[in-house]
């Protein structure tokens, strides 16, 4: 007789969750749930509160979906990971529990972590199953040629259409049958986390599984096709708005393949060009998770270019803080921050400008924009956002060449053309053309107190040129 103990963590579903199906399949005197709040920790990863929030709530939709099939979920509130192992193991013999199963994942302290806590198990003689879940293609599966994890995109990509051509695509897996008993009673699920008091943005982020799912239908059935022409174009719904319940793992990365896949014809290199591009990004995420787990030191603020450590960067408070609260005179870079702040997300072309804009514009330090971006956005993901940021700031793998420069301007005329963004988030700007909204204003806009540009382009240009040239 097995009782499984299903630990659950980026994984706040019950459809296409390989977890839970193979914890059912294999229990058969029963499954009991557990989910840990570790607030400390997360304060140490920099979570932010709109995430926490997300997370809470999308914890008591689980609850109540795994209540319909019988199964309990229980909650472990403690600071840090390191008591997880003891906690874990005393609830697993508390409720007669002789397996436990999890899915990986791959930052650096969830890995030590769940080495612990997988250590702890299996010396008291109990089982530990942890499976895949959390990506399209198991990380490490798919290398080079002569063994190594891939570093450029395009031939990761290659690969794994290969693979998908020979295999199949991954496989969407339903949701488990109701179990007969359920072994005990669940925990509330409280709605807030002390040390987690910032805004929530709950109204535009409702929870769950279901919303999720929601967003995925309306996205494929009014978004998809006019992806690839409307992704970009700031001020228009053309997302799909995914990535906070795909970074917590309120819906699954395969379930989004397979919705875009069928919406290709199976089709997904030549397909419909709205569903490939769309294809192309989840497999941009699926790239940067893979880069995380090979290469550890991206989760402990390293760059992954080593020569780029070298890059003396600029401390400038006075600059750093215009930049955090949308004041640097650069109208589309102050849009994107405020969107940020306003909603607990920014669109990803706004992501790449005001990215960009603080590490070559500006000279200051990726590591502390990816900061600022995990304290407050509600899709806060380490391989993703570490990812993107050092693209932006050509430390990263297959990143954007030092002397690629975004101008802010021509931005803001090509993915704002009409400016609607701009005074949406900007306003100050409210009343200014679509011709003017996007032009810097020499020393400001003294009736409605918009600041003239931090910097100059041209100059901070040049002195990024200077700084990563001398270097890279």
């Amino acid at each position: 007789m097995t009782r499984a103990l299903i630990w659950f963590r980026n994984d706040l579903r019950v459809h296409d969750n390989r977890v839970l199906a193979a914890a059912v399949r294999a229990a058969d005197d029963g499954v009991v749930g557990v989910f840990a709040i570790c607030a400390e920790q997360w304060k140490k990863h920099d979570w932010s509160s709109a995430k926490v929030s997300l997370v809470m709530r999308s914890v008591a939709e689980l609850s109540r979906s795994l209540d319909a099939l019988n199964i309990p979920l229980l909650l472990v509130d403690e600071p840090l990971f390191a008591q997880l192992p003891d906690r874990l193991l005393a609830i697993a013999r508390q409720h007669g529990c002789d397996a436990l199963f999890f899915g990986h994942e791959y930052e650096w302290n969830e890995r030590l972590r769940d080495e612990a806590v997988s250590n702890r198990f299996e010396e008291q003689g109990l089982k530990v199953r942890a499976l895949a879940d959390r990506t399209l293609v198991t990380p490490g599966s798919v290398r080079t040629q002569a063994g190594r994890w891939y570093t450029v995109y395009s031939p990761f990509r290659r690969a794994v259409l290969a693979r998908w051509a020979d295999e199949g695509f991954p496989e969407v897996v339903n949701t488990p049958r109701k179990l007969g008993r359920r072994i005990c009673d669940s925990d509330p699920v409280p709605t807030h986390v002390p040390r987690f008091d910032g805004p929530t943005h709950e109204r535009l982020w409702p929870a769950g599984e279901r919303e999720a799912m929601r967003r995925l239908d309306r996205f494929v059935s009014d978004r998809i096709d006019s992806y690839k022409a409307k992704r970009d174009l700031l001020a228009e719904p053309g997302t799909s708005e995914l990535s906070p319940y795909l970074s917590i793992g309120a819906i699954s990365i395969r379930t989004c393949l397979a919705r875009a896949v069928e919406r290709a014809q199976g089709r997904i290199d030549k397909g419909p060009e709205g569903a490939c591009t769309w294809i192309n990004e989840l497999l941009w995420r699926e790239f940067y998770t893979h880069v995380l787990a090979g290469f550890p030191r991206v989760s402990k603020s390293r760059a992954f270019r080593v020569e780029t450590e070298r890059i003396e960067w600029v401390e400038d408070e006075r600059l750093f803080e215009a930049w955090k609260i949308g004041r640097t005179g650069y109208p589309v870079v102050d849009a994107g921050m405020r969107q940020l702040l306003e909603t607990g997300w920014m669109h990803n072309r706004a992501r790449m400008i005001t990215a960009s804009f603080l590490t070559k514009h500006l000279g200051i330090d990726w590591r502390r924009g990816e900061q600022h971006f995990m304290r407050h956005l509600v899709d806060g993901d380490l391989a993703n956002n570490n990812g993107g940021w050092q693209w932006s700031a050509s430390t990263g793998t297959d990143a954007q060449p030092y002397f690629r420069i975004f101008n802010p301007v021509s931005q803001g005329k090509r993915f704002d053309p009409d400016g609607a963004y701009v005074r949406r988030y900007v306003h100050e700007l409210a009343d200014r053309s679509a011709a003017d909204v996007h032009v810097p204003i020499s020393g400001g806009l003294f009736d409605t107190d918009y600041p003239g540009p931090v910097v100059d382009h041209a100059r901070a240009r040049e002195a990024a040129l200077r700084r990563f040239g001398a270097k890279v």
